[in-house]
């Protein structure tokens, strides 16, 4: 899924959606993964392990409990063809799902709590007793970016350079403002919720490859992560593929949301390689300030204020927003992806991410169960507006 320099400019990039499944009468989160991937014979990866295959348009894996399953898009060069696998994935998980009565929905979190079944697997049930109360409480839906990069070493400069941006992303997909029963105030609980493990969120500047794997190499050593999966930094570089992986951001309600972030990861990459090149340094924010930005994404999305990645003060979203679409406009322009995805921001930053439709509908309904209805109907919506 490298960047095909001699055939196409233009860096691949690939797709991991993570969904909820839900009992298609009751919108009860519903234990039948197991079941869906007895059934996926050209699927059979293993668990955490990412499988891209230009053969086929998505495929399924295992995540962690059996409530959800992991949708992965093969690479792609263009919008378009990102909106229709997202879409395809998407109405794959479903049909498969629904040989067993169930839904797939792109929601982050459930909104009501459950005891949730793990995946039986040495590695999961090794992390079960490892992190307790965390693993049994790990039940979220993120939205997972992978873009073509030519070397480590050109990774390590784009994730030094991506990092400021990541919260405004993480505003952008918020979908996530139910745990346990109550509206937790956030627009991505998930991410507060993610928080949790002891290797997630923003991390220093490494500067070359060899400080990358160091760091990796200290974590392990302490013997808290079980292993280099569990690297669940904000970005990181792929283990499995010649790529940057992207994990801040909440599996997006609408489909077409999901793909214009993903066109926005391919713009911020790209400009970062190419900052990199020029030998412009590094944005040096501190870790600490990234994470007070991304406290903010996660608190109010694109509703209220967020962090300006340069003057590192609070700006109304639309503000920050606009400032990343300037930053990457030049890539977009040249990818002819530019109108489209101002377009779609602008529906986002209008009408309100996933988690402002959650809220809506639970505030004219005062139903759980009719949000997850309406949240089905959004994830599966096709071109035409007619919900497949």
């Amino acid at each position: 899924m490298g960047r095909e320099s001699a055939k196409s400019p233009v860096r691949s990039v690939g797709v991991e959606e993570e969904l909820l499944l839900i009992d298609a009468v009751s919108a009860r989160p519903v234990a039948v993964a197991g079941s869906i991937m007895s059934l996926q014979d050209a699927v059979a990866v293993p668990p955490g392990t990412a499988s891209f295959d230009a053969r086929i348009p998505s495929t399924l894996q295992f995540e962690v409990k059996q409530e959800q399953i992991e949708v992965i898009s093969r690479p792609v060069h263009t919008l378009a063809e990102l909106t229709s696998a997202i879409r395809a994935g998407r109405k794959r998980s479903d049909a498969a799902a629904g040989l067993f009565g169930a839904r797939t929905v792109a929601m982050a979190t459930a909104i009501e709590p459950l005891a949730t079944c793990l995946v039986p697997v040495p590695r999961y049930e090794a992390m079960e007793s490892q992190f307790g109360m965390t693993m049994r409480h790990q039940l979220s839906c993120g939205f997972h970016v992978h873009v073509g990069i030519e070397s480590a070493e050109e990774g390590i400069a784009v994730l030094d350079r991506i990092r400021v941006w990541l919260p405004v992303l993480l505003a952008l997909s918020a979908n996530s403002p139910f745990w346990e029963g109550e509206d937790t105030g956030y627009a991505s609980y998930r991410y507060q919720a993610w928080m949790r493990w002891p290797t997630t969120g923003p991390n220093e500047i490494f500067g070359s490859e060899a400080q990358y794997r160091a760091t990796v190499e200290d974590l392990l050593r302490t013997g808290v992560p079980l292993d280099e999966g569990m690297m669940y930094f904000d970005a990181r570089l792929s283990r499995h593929h010649p790529t940057i992986e992207t994990r801040i951001a909440d599996v997006c309600l609408d489909g077409e949301h999901a793909a214009v972030i993903a066109a926005l990861v391919r713009g911020l990459v790209e400009t970062a390689a190419r900052e990199w090149r020029a030998r412009k340094a590094p944005v040096p924010a501190s870790v600490l300030q990234l994470r007070l930005a991304s406290w903010r994404a996660s608190k109010s999305g694109t509703e209220g204020d967020l962090i300006d990645p340069l003057s590192e003060t609070p700006m109304p979203a639309r503000v920050v927003v606009r400032a990343l679409l300037e930053h990457v406009a030049p890539v977009l322009g040249e990818l002819g992806e530019e109108s489209e995805v101002a377009r779609i921001v602008d529906d986002i930053l209008t009408n309100g991410t996933g988690a402002r439709r959650q809220r809506e509908t639970f505030a004219s309904t005062g139903s759980a169960s009719a949000v997850i209805k309406d949240a089905v109907g959004r994830t599966h919506l096709a071109p035409s507006g007619v919900t497949a």
